[in-house]
């Protein structure tokens, strides 16, 4: 038998490798904190002081949602009541004042060279007033936006208005058929330049409080599911507390429900209630002064027009050439005039706020009347005629359209009273609850750590 060359017997093992000993795993930062976590888990009294922990976290989260939540929605019903609203309004008092004061320099020229001095004094009323707002409006707007735009060019706009007006003036003194002609051009202006700016400046201002009312009213759907799980997580709590102690009560847990139920409910009808007074203030309030606001610059508008028809004496004509322009822009104005009021009558509510509307309707149905009968006498050739049943002190159409612009500064003064009120019900309805709720929250989370340590003093 031959044997391997070192001599050893086949059945001799090889000598065995010495072990490698394995490095131990790295244990990353958080292993120790969770496994003192997983070894306080396995014990009743480590699960309570979890469950207590929690509990605070939960209710003081519910808390400072509620509270940032509605400071959010506070203030932006704060910026509706003192902002956003006062700058519309103010926008559309710049519309009314520019549209009224082409009004007033069309009735002192037909007056002749001697302009009534009720009616000079009016249109610098109106001018002053359009410029006095229009610096507060700049004062409030970013100048890049849309709003700031549109100031800028009734500031630059108006004072070439007033310069064509002070030369229609001059001739008209001297007796000279230009000053017509810088009528006119001064009423193209204002018709074709400084109103539509205006207009625009109105609707980008209410705009905006259309978004500020809605984010006033947008419901706080965070606020709302974290009171639900607060309330679930201590109903769950004191259930469990009952099933394992059969004690039914533990003051420190019911108050912390307390607490939160509280908060939950404020939220919910605080919120309710304010939603339903902005929305009320939007509705029967912006909507009505919208429709108002639109149909007394219509008024005015068509005032204007019925006095230029008589200023400028058949020369303008439409881009047809087959009427006159200014009479036709009357009758489009009193149409639009018209159907604006039958929506103001049916957005008003209540004696007070139909009533001046009804009277306007009335009063707008004369105003047509008396209008066509001074066409008939013009049209016969009776010019002083005519112009006596315009501007007129008795049974004009002069003193019908001052009673129907008496009438819509009733109504419209009638609905900014209903807006204003019902905003500030609409702001008033969320007071005190971000406040309120972080203290809830801080009292509830504290009730629930005493109710658990209540519980956990037991095992001591």
């Amino acid at each position: 038998m031959t044997y391997p060359p070192n001599g050893g017997s086949p059945r001799e093992r090889a000598p065995a490798r010495p072990a490698t000993s394995v490095p131990a795993q790295r244990r990353g930062a958080w292993s120790g904190p969770a496994e003192r976590l997983r070894a306080v888990a396995t014990t009743e009294p480590g699960r309570l002081q979890i469950i207590g922990a929690v509990l605070a976290l939960l209710v003081v989260t519910f808390g400072a949602v509620t509270a940032l939540e509605i400071s959010a929605r506070s203030g932006a019903a704060d910026d509706v009541v003192n902002r956003s609203q006062p700058l519309s309004a103010d926008a559309a008092r710049i519309y009314r004042s520019l549209a009224d004061a082409d009004t007033m320099a069309a009735s002192g020229f037909l007056a002749g060279a001697q302009e009534p001095r009720d009616v000079h004094e009016q249109y610098e009323k109106d001018i002053g007033e359009a410029s006095r707002l229009l610096v507060r409006a700049a004062a409030s707007t970013d100048a890049s936006s849309s709003s700031g735009r549109e100031i800028t060019t009734l500031a630059e706009m108006l004072p070439v208005y007033t310069g064509l007006i002070e030369r229609a003036r001059a001739n008209n003194r001297q007796g000279l058929p230009l000053g017509g002609a810088y009528l006119r051009y001064a009423n193209q202006k204002m018709t074709y330049e400084l109103l539509p700016a205006a207009e625009r400046l109105y609707k980008a201002e209410t705009g905006r409080l259309g978004e500020d009312s809605a984010d006033a009213r947008q419901w706080p759907y965070l606020s709302l599911g974290a009171g639900l799980v607060v309330l679930a997580a201590l109903v769950w709590t004191q259930l469990r507390n009952y099933r394992r102690t059969n004690r039914v009560l533990n003051h420190g847990l019911l108050a912390a429900t307390a607490a939160s139920t509280v908060v939950l409910l404020w939220l919910a009808v605080g919120h309710t209630v304010a939603r339903a007074e902005l929305r009320a203030a939007m509705v029967h309030g912006q909507e009505s002064l919208d429709v108002l606001n639109n149909a007394r610059i219509n008024s005015l508008k068509a005032r204007a027009n019925e006095n230029l028809t008589l200023v400028a004496r058949g020369a303008v004509l439409t881009a047809d050439g087959r009427n006159d322009k200014y009479e036709t822009d009357y009758t489009t104005g009193m149409k639009a005039l018209g159907a604006q009021l039958k929506s103001a009558e049916k957005l008003a509510e209540g004696t007070q706020g139909s009533g001046p509307v009804v009277d306007a309707i009335k009063n707008v149905t004369e105003w047509q009347e008396r209008h066509r009968k001074a066409r008939t006498t013009d049209d016969q050739g009776d010019y002083d005629g005519a112009l006596k049943q315009i501007i007129g002190p008795e049974e004009s159409t002069g003193t019908s359209f001052e009673q129907v612009d008496a009438a819509l500064r009733k109504a419209l003064a009638y609905e900014q009273g209903e807006f204003t009120d019902a905003a500030k019900d609409g702001r008033g309805a969320l007071g005190g609850l971000p406040i309120g709720a972080g203290a809830l929250g801080l009292l509830g989370a504290a009730a629930a750590v005493v109710g658990v340590n209540r519980r956990l003093s037991e095992y001591r």
